[in-house]
């Protein structure tokens, strides 16, 4: 087998492409390097910069290096940015899979793992939510990944393609501090930057339905979902892997954002209380995976809890960032 991980320069598909390398697995990566970085992967790997938009590139890249399974991680993910400018998402997220899809089928390829997102559900009102809720979501960067879904899943009956999504909550930590996210666009990062700009973390909203009024999310750590990444490719090749499977990939807890800031306080030990700003338009009061079906399909649970995520990333920042807050 060798596969091909689109976007895998990238935070998420760093970890992805080290985690399938590590397990034995031939690797190459294909990324447009906007947000991906060359440093994160190991230097033996084969890079090949490009876009998934560029059909000609990547029949080229599939047929030199014999490719028989693809990874697709490459996506613009801000949901802010997606609501700008929704025209630019479709065209990336939706036209890239599109063409790429498109070379898969046309190379023969019979094996896709797409990385979707809990996005697609919206906020749907109940406890745990499972790969059955229907799905509403409620911004463009959401809607490129439920349509994804659908294109996928039609390719794969079209052309005899076995396919896999996986649906990814709330994803923060590093396997390594070289690895860590430098974007600060998640909570986690967020709030590290302003700690280290020696301000107080901020919270949207603390008169939500939740036990201590605020919003209530599923956290994983990356290092376990690249290796959630690791099974669902296993299983794709597995001799009944015909077909397709949609899976949530979380740790089926809750942790409120008051909680998730006091373990960043602990670690950081810059523990000053949060500042409670106005509720967001469309936050949700609670999100959380029924991650049972993973386990089940995939053979795969998450390990790692949410302090190990925030010790990990903590590390990372400072690496990538410097200093501690006051320095």
């Amino acid at each position: 087998m060798t596969w091909l991980i689109t976007g895998g320069a990238g935070y998420i598909g760093a970890h992805v492409a080290r985690a399938m390398t590590d397990a034995g697995e031939r690797v190459l990566v294909l990324d447009d390097l906007s947000a991906g970085r060359p440093a994160r992967l190991p230097a033996h790997l084969p890079l090949v910069e490009g876009s998934s938009l560029d059909g000609d590139l990547l029949k080229r890249v599939l047929a030199e290096h014999a490719v028989t399974g693809v990874v697709h991680l490459a996506a613009r993910k801000q949901v802010g940015e997606s609501v700008a400018d929704p025209t630019r998402y479709y065209r990336e997220n939706v036209g890239g899979l599109a063409t790429l899809l498109e070379a898969v089928a046309e190379a023969g390829i019979r094996r896709f793992l797409f990385s979707s997102s809990a996005a697609v559900y919206g906020n749907p009102d109940v406890d745990l939510i499972t790969e059955d809720t229907p799905c509403a979501p409620v911004n463009p960067y959401g809607e490129t990944k439920l349509a994804g879904e659908w294109l996928v899943r039609a390719a794969g009956r079209a052309h005899g393609i076995s396919t896999v999504c996986l649906r990814y909550f709330n994803v923060a930590g590093a396997a390594s501090p070289e690895l860590a996210d430098t974007g600060v666009f998640n909570i986690v990062p967020m709030v590290f930057d302003r700690l280290t700009r020696d301000e107080a973390p901020r919270i949207f909203g603390d008169d939500h339905p939740t036990p201590d009024g605020t919003c209530v999310r599923d956290y994983i750590h990356v290092a376990d979902l690249a290796e959630a990444h690791l099974a669902a490719a296993r299983r794709l090749t597995e001799p009944d892997a015909s077909g397709d499977l949609t899976v949530n990939i979380g740790r089926g807890e809750g942790v409120s954002v008051r909680e998730l800031i006091t373990v960043i306080g602990e670690v950081t030990g810059d523990a000053r209380p949060a500042v409670v700003r106005a509720r967001r338009p469309g936050d949700a009061p609670r999100a959380v995976a029924c991650a049972a079906l993973a386990a089940e399909k995939l053979g795969w649970t998450a390990r790692r809890g949410v302090r190990e995520m925030a010790e990990s990333a903590w590390q990372g920042w400072l690496l990538h960032h410097g200093g501690r807050p006051g320095d």
